[in-house]
């Protein structure tokens, strides 16, 4: 698991064209401004605030993601795959902000992109177990989330100060905070006079070797190899890219988006 915050915009020259992913999934997670986003496949589109996309790169994927023109706001997760989904047919699932199970009880409100909270569970498919949760505590709120045992979990806060575990450590904004895997829940408050907001992730270990060279994630070496020859050549799930620029990637490179 792998999760990245960036902010900035296509003015300023922030933006990733034209680039390969094979043998895991991404989400992109908007919190401010717009991401366009286009691939070899033909799917493009525009994700808004508070919009997320699910993507399982499988066997192969070669896609743009460029900010809008006002600054952006986001994250984007990493989601290693099982050895036996890691060749399967890319596929997407985004949801619009508004399609998005959002729960409330007792001054939290939990927006559950992926997993369950507060006994509702929201529709996303996930290959491997995961819960993806943001979380607003407003103040003197409280919340517990259970977790399977020995499930990899950890939180990031976005704003204000949340109250971490049964010690009720302090966490500033912008901070990680990992936890061990012995226990069934994780607890949270908010003792301060404005709303907290963190981000809680987790995930059921898959157990196997993992072999990471940039955008390919495998199960060793050989197999990155073959997956560069794969790229390079243009086969086994990279026949697309042999004529293929995405429109939005070429226009950012050139300078010329927003003419």
């Amino acid at each position: 698991v792998v999760s990245t915050q960036s902010t900035g915009s296509s003015l300023q020259g922030a933006g990733f064209p034209d680039h390969p992913h094979r043998g895991f999934e991404t989400v992109t997670y908007v919190l401010e401004g717009e991401m366009y986003h286009e691939d070899f496949l033909g799917n493009s589109g525009t994700l808004k605030p508070g919009d997320m996309q699910w993507m399982t790169a499988g066997r192969g994927i070669i896609h743009s993601e460029i900010p809008g023109r006002e600054m952006v706001r986001g994250l984007q997760l990493w989601l290693n795959l099982k050895s036996e989904y890691k060749m399967v047919q890319p596929t997407y699932q985004e949801l619009s902000s508004d399609q998005m199970l959002t729960v409330e009880e007792d001054g939290v409100v939990v927006k559950v992109l992926a997993g369950e909270a507060l006994g509702k569970s929201s529709e996303v498919r996930t290959r491997t177990p995961a819960y993806y949760l943001d979380v607003t505590l407003r103040q003197n709120a409280k919340f517990q989330q259970s977790i399977p045992v020995n499930w990899t979990t950890f939180c990031y806060t976005l704003d204000g100060d949340v109250d971490v575990g049964p010690d009720c450590r302090k966490i500033p904004a912008h901070h990680t905070v990992v936890f061990n895997k012995d226990g069934d829940c994780v607890e949270f408050s908010n003792s301060s006079n404005e709303n907290a907001r963190f981000l809680l992730i987790s995930g059921e270990p898959i157990g196997e070797p993992v072999v990471q060279r940039g955008p390919f994630v495998m199960n060793t070496q050989e197999e990155i190899e073959q997956t560069i020859d794969d790229y390079r050549n243009h086969k086994n799930g990279f026949e697309n890219a042999r004529n293929w620029k995405s429109d939005i990637g070429t226009k950012f490179l050139e300078g010329t988006l927003w003419n």
